[in-house]
């Protein structure tokens, strides 16, 4: 019989499991420190508990850590790291180091539904859901672990499409019991799953990204299907039902592709679907990837979209491209691809 996992589960359903096991209550709370204060790699590491009731825990639960496979490092110091899923998926999470940041981009799926047409992760199809165990093993098992300053859930998959498990792994992130961490070094990216990203602005106080990449719904459409059952326009009335003037930041990401999405009529249309909304875009240079007719934008094209939307109250910076050269940028998630090289 296939183990249980300890990581991803909260105070309430350890204390259900130590109590079914005639163990006492406070038991909960020491497996929970030593869970995510300590970040044990097995339950011997328990010395707090005695040794029977260690030997209890194993009988039926392990820790739920696994080690990444496989590990690819770029020119620029950005780390890529292969995991292998419990159900024999391939996923990736990409280490960002730079200055006294360091971050790492989270996967929630392997592959993903969404199929928009820049991205490779969509290309390669859909391959099952993460828990919140996969997600967390991901952030706890890497060699920088102990330095991570960030978290960015935007690696493989759609975050929205996963939100029951996305959400238990940022109660446990932001929960006294658990990480601790600030929600603001934490930002969950979507294109604009309307319900779930409505869930998702009740529960958490979490930073939210929204992929744009045009203002125009056609273009949309043409380049992420989801535009179809979710346009921008309603994405954005949506978003200006909430707060974003404290604490919890909203930004859009906007892919830039040459001669598609990066003329002035662009940036024109793009200030007035934000205009008196509390945010700020950030422009992404696409990294190429097979099969798909698209180019990114020159730089000259890109500093001027940026200076339109400053110009006219919207923050906007340019991106920097981190692990283009290991296919660990922004939409060059792929782990069918990895595994094949390593075969």
């Amino acid at each position: 019989m296939e183990k249980k996992s300890l990581v991803g589960l909260n105070p309430a359903e350890l204390k259900e499991i130590v109590l079914s096991l005639d163990m006492p209550a406070f038991t909960a709370k020491q497996i929970a420190e030593w869970l995510y204060k300590k970040r044990v790699s097995s339950i011997d590491e328990m010395t707090n508990i005695s040794s029977k009731n260690r030997e209890l825990l194993k009988e039926n639960f392990e820790i739920g850590r696994s080690e990444p496979i496989f590990a690819q490092t770029s020119a620029d110091g950005t780390k890529k790291y292969l995991f292998k899923t419990r159900n024999g998926n391939f996923i990736e999470s990409v280490f960002i180091p730079e200055y006294d940041r360091f971050t790492l981009c989270v996967s929630s799926q392997a592959g993903c539904k969404m199929a928009c047409k820049f991205c490779m992760t969509g290309k390669q199809g859909f391959g099952g859901q993460l828990s919140a165990t996969e997600m967390l093993n991901q952030i706890m098992s890497i060699p920088e672990a102990g330095e991570l300053t960030n978290l960015v859930f935007m690696g493989m998959g759609e975050p929205f499409d996963n939100t029951q498990e996305l959400l238990r792994a940022l109660e446990i992130l932001t929960s006294d019991y658990g990480y601790a961490w600030s929600p603001k070094r934490i930002t969950v990216s979507t294109i604009g799953i309307i319900p779930e990203m409505k869930h998702f602005l009740e529960k958490s106080a979490c930073h939210l990204a929204v992929s744009m990449n045009t203002p125009f719904a056609k273009e949309r459409a043409e380049l992420m299907p989801l535009e179809k059952t979710y346009p921008l326009q309603e994405v954005i009335e949506t978003l200006r039902q909430y707060d974003f003037s404290k604490q919890r930041r909203l930004s859009f990401e906007y892919i830039m592709f040459e001669g598609l999405n990066d003329t002035m009529r662009h940036a024109v249309e793009v200030v007035k679907l934000l205009k008196g909304l509390e945010c700020r875009v950030n422009l992404i240079r696409f990294h190429a990837i097979p099969d798909v007719d698209l180019r990114t934008s020159d730089e000259r094209k890109m500093v001027a979209f940026r200076d339109y939307l400053t110009n006219n109250g919207i923050i906007c910076t340019i991106r920097r491209s981190r692990g283009e050269d290991i296919f660990a940028a922004c939409g060059m998630l792929a782990p069918k691809r990895v595994k094949a090289q390593m075969l």
